[in-house]
């Protein structure tokens, strides 16, 4: 890879090519994103796959081939992308989330961007490195444990992190997703008015034009046809609209993209299940801008649908109210604000067996994107069984493939933290396209 000079010219250059016009729209926005990058090499880390991309793109994969190198994959996992859901049949797990990078990709790409990113924890967290090693050791054959299990499995619902099974910082994220209630979501949210809820309007929202709200209402009933008919309720109250505004105050993957909170029903007239949903401007994963987009590009009409049939392939029951619709001809996706998405805590996460016991189960969840699809999931993209064609790429080679991505991943968080410092400079000088003040 190139240094110094050079390697501070191509972060600059892939951050811009990947943000540029967000940057224009919204440089507040961006200045608050880079200023949270900067905080930390792993904050940078999870605010730049298109560096990452850059580079792995790049360079030779002795593990992938021409079918393991082309399945749906999550393209930004890292650490911090796991949590809590509340499944279509009404069950608490614990998964990969945040879906708006997938895209068809080399089964090692998702390996090796966790595998980095457990090693920059593992390092501000003061451990040893033989400690971070094995740690990765134990990810990745995790991962392939679970892959094995879904080659001797006809049934690929039969595995889920849930409360009967998990332990740990694992589980009692599920407890606190349990605990969690909907009508405090509501009461933070939303005030009322004459007996009906409407949306509270604080610093995080903007109210709309008339000529704005009819268009989102346009586009909400564009989206209500996108619903699988397995997924939608009987009851035509429940998507009844009754407010909207629009939406600011996101995090590092969605700074700058335009976004509305819609106020629907829910399954009565009852104030306590009123539902909140989420419209966000779909954007462009960051390994679509390194690899060979044709194929893909016949396929989706927009990022939008791009997004919701990834999640489809790579997650099963996922949120009945998941869809997608289009604004202004611009693709945006749909789901719910739920209050039973928790994600993991890693801050009291701090010895080597607590870590192991995580990532044991991270392994597996990470397996399960992979090789399981929603049973809506109507894409054919990816037509064959992606546990036999992983099994096949590293037949007799599992040793020395879980020995290849440990290296990778603490030789590329190395680059990273060199890449961190670059970063900072960068922007503090003004290099960067928005301004640091």
């Amino acid at each position: 890879m190139p240094t110094g000079d050079d390697r501070r010219d191509l972060l600059v250059r892939a951050l811009e090519e990947a943000f540029a016009p967000l940057m224009k729209a919204d440089p507040r926005a961006f200045r608050g994103k880079f200023r949270t990058m900067a905080g930390d090499p792993h904050a940078f880390y999870r605010g730049s796959a298109c560096v990452f991309y850059a580079d792995v793109t790049d360079e030779d994969d002795p593990y992938a081939d021409e079918l393991s190198g082309a399945i749906w994959i999550h393209g930004d996992l890292h650490v911090e992308n796991f949590g809590t859901y509340l499944n279509s049949d009404g069950r608490l797990v614990f998964d990969v989330n945040d879906f708006d990078e997938a895209y068809l990709g080399h089964f090692t790409w998702d390996l090796q961007r966790f595998a980095a990113s457990l090693a920059l924890v593992g390092w501000q967290k003061a451990l040893p490195e033989e400690d971070v090693r094995r740690l990765i050791g134990r990810y990745v054959r995790s991962y392939l444990s679970q892959v094995d299990e879904y080659r001797s499995s006809e049934d690929d619902d039969e595995f889920a992190l849930h409360l009967d099974n998990t332990s740990g910082p694992i589980r009692s994220a599920l407890v606190s997703a349990r605990c969690n209630k909907r009508a405090d979501l509501l009461d933070r949210t939303t005030v009322l008015d004459d007996g009906l809820r409407t949306f509270r309007h604080d610093d995080t929202v903007r109210a709309l034009s008339k000529t704005e709200r009819a268009k989102v209402v346009r586009a909400f009933e564009r989206y209500l046809e996108t619903i699988p008919d397995q997924k939608r309720f009987d009851r035509e109250l429940f998507y009844e609209l009754r407010d909207l505004v629009g939406k600011t105050g996101f995090g590092i993957g969605s700074a700058g993209l335009p976004a509305y909170n819609l106020l629907v029903e829910g399954y009565s007239q009852a104030l306590d299940n009123d539902v909140v949903l989420s419209m966000k401007q779909a954007n462009i994963p960051a390994v679509s801008r390194f690899v060979d987009t044709s194929a893909i590009d016949e396929y989706f009409d927009h990022e939008g649908q791009r997004t919701v049939v990834s999640q489809r392939a790579l997650q099963l029951h996922t949120d009945p109210l998941l869809g997608y619709t289009t604004l202004d001809g611009v693709g945006y996706v749909v789901s719910e604000v739920s209050p039973y998405e928790v994600d993991l805590d890693w801050s009291d996460l701090t010895e080597p067996d607590q870590i192991a016991e995580v990532v044991d189960l991270l392994g597996r969840a990470t397996a399960k994107i992979h090789c399981a699809s929603d049973e809506d999931s109507e894409q054919d993209l990816v037509d064959f069984q992606v546990e036999e064609a992983i099994a096949s790429s590293i037949h007799r080679r599992r040793k020395e493939f879980a020995a290849w991505l440990t290296d990778w991943g603490m030789a590329y968080a190395d680059r990273v933290r060199e890449d961190h410092a670059l970063f900072v400079s960068a922007f503090r000088d003004g290099s960067i396209g928005v301004s640091a003040t």
